[in-house]
């Protein structure tokens, strides 16, 4: 199956049943990747009277709640309210859109002299010279499948400058998704220099704009352009957990 787009005067197509899955899986209690001293996921089986919500105990049906933390468990998807007190500053109010042309690149974090790791403007700007697309996806090196069980909390991660913060947002450029736990560093006193400079917080606030972390896209995604499909729950809170699901776009030539 082939369907096409059109973005900036170009036609390109993309397979609507090959989707490329960059969201992390969450899991009930076993290893997977956490940020902020968040609590594991858990999923908890409802009991009423003589109800149980367990197939596998007997139950009629499987009926649980789930215990997660979207800043601190997995791939989550924020807008401005982690930084706002308006009440109506929430992902459910801000996403209305849900398809974007992605262009996903692969960064190095260079060591500092304090000895932290970061992502520079310069390398992010090198690679976003040909076309600016709706949204960025920032795939960090090293690359491994230790992304999904990784514990952050304490280790302060990686984190990008926040000039990149400026930058998007002086491109337009809506979306923001990486893999690493937050787009500025663990123990910043407070600062989120990066988040208020993408969202332009308060003074000229980019409402419809988000930032997506904990993502992870394998080696065997190539840097490129997607059709990108950000999928949320539709929570009145400032953070969901998310799936972004990207879809390769290739050129049409006359």
């Amino acid at each position: 199956m082939e369907a096409t787009i059109t973005y900036q005067d170009q036609v390109y197509t993309f397979n609507p049943l090959d989707p490329l899955d960059i969201s992390m899986p969450l899991h009930n209690r076993q290893p997977q990747p956490e940020c902020f001293w968040a609590e594991p996921v858990q999923f908890d089986v409802i009991r009423v009277g003589d109800f149980v919500g367990s197939v596998a105990e007997g139950g009629s049906t499987n009926y649980k709640r789930v215990h997660v933390t979207p800043h601190g468990n997995g791939t989550h998807t924020e807008c401005y309210g982690h930084i706002s007190a308006d009440e109506n500053a929430t992902i459910h109010n801000c996403l209305k859109r849900f398809l974007f042309v992605a262009q996903l690149i692969t960064v190095q974090p260079q060591k500092q002299e304090n000895g932290d790791e970061v992502v520079m403007l310069e390398d992010v700007q090198a690679q976003l010279r040909s076309i600016k697309p709706e949204a960025v996806i920032l795939r960090t090196l090293p690359n491994t499948d230790a992304k999904l069980t990784r514990h952050y909390s304490g280790s302060n991660p990686p984190y990008l400058d926040h000039r990149i913060g400026e930058y998007l947002a002086a491109q337009s450029i809506q979306h923001l998704l990486l893999d690493l736990p937050s787009v500025d560093r663990e123990m910043d006193e407070g600062k989120l220099l990066c988040h208020h400079a993408f969202w332009q917080y308060p003074h000229n606030t980019r409402h419809s704009a988000t930032i997506t972390e904990l993502t992870y896209a394998p080696d065997y995604i190539p840097d490129g352009l997607y059709l990108l499909n950000l999928q949320i729950a539709s929570l009145q809170l400032d953070a969901s957990p998310s799936k972004p699901i990207l879809y390769t776009l290739s050129p049409v030539t006359a």
